[in-house]
């Protein structure tokens, strides 16, 4: 049987637009940026504006936000920071491709899937080790099993971890994408159909699909091997222009890192407060479900995870060809700045 093709979304400039608005802000303001180098040579980065992403899969970008350490670290450089909420990795990387921003949180199958299609981004530091997407079905529902979902509708968002998931399960049971209808929907809106039973199932996404089980949902199937780390991208030309800038980010994430592990009580409840969570929840995504304490240097363990994804993309038609799998794989680490972090730079 053919197997149907799914098109990677057009990245479109208004969606990067509607993605700046969600931030109050707009690209590039405040005072122009201009760089010199200082007595070591390195760039130095003045005025202009630090477009950042944060999202409520990705807790310690919440804390950074919350804590406005990078706004405290780059103010003598006279740099603003703009915060832009990402609903999804799809989005973080429409709003990378279309330099909307600098930095965007995404899933590493995500990340490797917007490479491969020439997205010129590259991980800069691992923000998480996951478990954060499983497939979900209703209260009342009979459905136990991934085998029982053929013939039926499941909702997931492309390009994001949770259709990933969601395609490795069908696989692993024997089943097909032409096997089920899968509704390409954001991962909210597929909590929400769901629940008015315009799907049969949902490929979720922490922290809503801990929301959803407190109101009945049912986990079915769930394989932390089949999530991704959480990657911490960056446009190829923000790394080069502005190095320092990207230096500023990797230590504010280290410096979280530390905070969130002394102090989780705080930390879930940002979460909670961001997503609209009740801490219970929020708790439970961020002590169970997160793993924050994770070796925050990108390499091999990521490129073997991602070379089980990467046939996927070729299979499913989101990328043309296993040739650009492996070139990307190639070349989306840059470790340079976390192995040079300093947390203690920031606070």
């Amino acid at each position: 049987m053919a197997r149907k093709r799914f098109s990677l979304a057009a990245l479109v400039a208004g969606a990067a637009t509607a993605a700046l608005l969600l931030s109050g802000c707009v690209a590039g303001e405040g005072s122009a940026a201009t760089s010199s180098k200082d007595d070591s040579g390195a760039i130095v980065t003045e005025g202009g504006t630090l477009n950042i992403d944060f999202a409520t899969y990705n807790p310690l970008s919440l804390i950074i936000k919350e804590k406005g350490w990078l706004e405290d670290a780059l103010a003598e450089q006279d740099v603003t920071v703009n915060w832009v909420q990402s609903a999804g990795s799809n989005k973080a990387n429409e709003a990378l491709r279309a330099n909307a921003i600098d930095v965007g949180s995404t899933a590493g199958s995500a990340a490797l899937l917007a490479r491969s299609n020439g997205s010129p981004i590259q991980v800069i530091d691992l923000y998480s080790q996951p478990e954060w997407s499983a497939l979900v079905v209703g209260p009342n529902s009979t459905i136990t099993d991934v085998a029982e979902l053929k013939g039926k509708k499941i909702a997931a968002t492309k390009g994001t971890d949770p259709y990933f998931f969601l395609l490795q399960s069908l696989e692993e049971a024997g089943l097909t994408p032409e096997d089920v209808t899968i509704e390409n929907l954001q991962h909210a809106d597929g909590w929400a159909a769901l629940q008015n039973g315009s799907v049969d199932a949902w490929s979720g996404l922490d922290p809503i699909m801990a929301n959803a089980e407190e109101a009945g949902a049912k986990l079915i199937y769930r394989n932390v091997d089949f999530n991704t780390y959480g990657f911490l991208n960056a446009t190829e030309s923000f790394l080069k222009d502005k190095p320092d800038l990207a230096q500023a980010v990797v230590n504010a994430y280290e410096h979280a890192r530390a905070w969130a592990a002394d102090n989780e009580e705080e930390a879930a409840q940002i979460l909670a407060s961001v997503a609209g969570l009740d801490l219970p929840v929020a708790t439970r995504v961020i002590t169970e479900r997160s793993n924050l304490d994770v070796d925050p240097v990108p390499g091999d363990a990521q490129i073997d995870v991602l070379s089980i994804v990467g046939p996927i993309f070729v299979e499913t038609g989101d990328v043309t060809s296993q040739d650009k799998v492996d070139e990307a794989l190639d070349s989306i680490i840059n470790d340079s700045f976390i192995t040079k972090a300093d947390p203690d730079a920031i606070g």
